[in-house]
C-alpha cells in the first residue's frame, strides 16, 4: 500500500486569516466593554480597597483584557505551526482558546448586565 501525500493547498493561509479575524472581533468586543467601564458611574463600594476605580465594571474589563490577551497568544502560536506545517491544533491550544472565547462571552454579558 502506498500512503498518500496530502496537499493542503490553501487551507493553512485560510485558517490563519480566520483566527485573525476572529481575533479582530473579539478586540472589538474587548473595546466595548471597556468603553462601557470608563463611561459608568462611579459604584459605591470598590471590590479592592487600595484600587480606585476598579468595581465590577473594572472587573470585568480587566478579565476581557486577559481573554484577549490570551486569544492573541493562541492566534500567534497558531499561525506559526501553519507556517511550519499542517499539523492540527493540539487538544490544549483548543482548550485553552475555548476557554478564553467563554470567559470573553461570559465578560460580556455581565458588562452588560451591569451597566448603568
Amino acid at each position: 500500500m502506498s500512503v498518500e501525500v496530502r496537499d493542503p493547498g490553501l487551507q493553512p493561509e485560510r485558517t490563519t486569516l480566520a483566527w485573525r479575524r476572529t481575533l479582530i472581533s473579539l478586540v472589538v468586543v474587548d473595546l466595548f466593554i471597556w468603553r462601557s467601564w470608563l463611561t459608568s458611574e462611579p459604584a459605591a463600594g470598590n471590590v479592592v480597597a487600595r484600587l480606585p476605580g476598579l468595581d465590577y465594571q473594572g472587573l470585568c474589563a480587566l478579565m476581557a483584557a486577559a481573554a484577549t490577551v490570551v486569544l492573541a497568544a493562541v492566534v500567534w502560536v497558531r499561525s506559526r505551526q501553519l507556517q511550519a506545517g499542517s499539523q492540527a491544533a493540539s487538544a490544549r491550544l483548543v482548550l485553552v482558546s475555548t476557554l478564553a472565547v467563554m470567559g470573553l462571552g461570559g465578560t460580556a454579558i455581565a458588562a452588560i448586565a451591569l451597566g448603568r
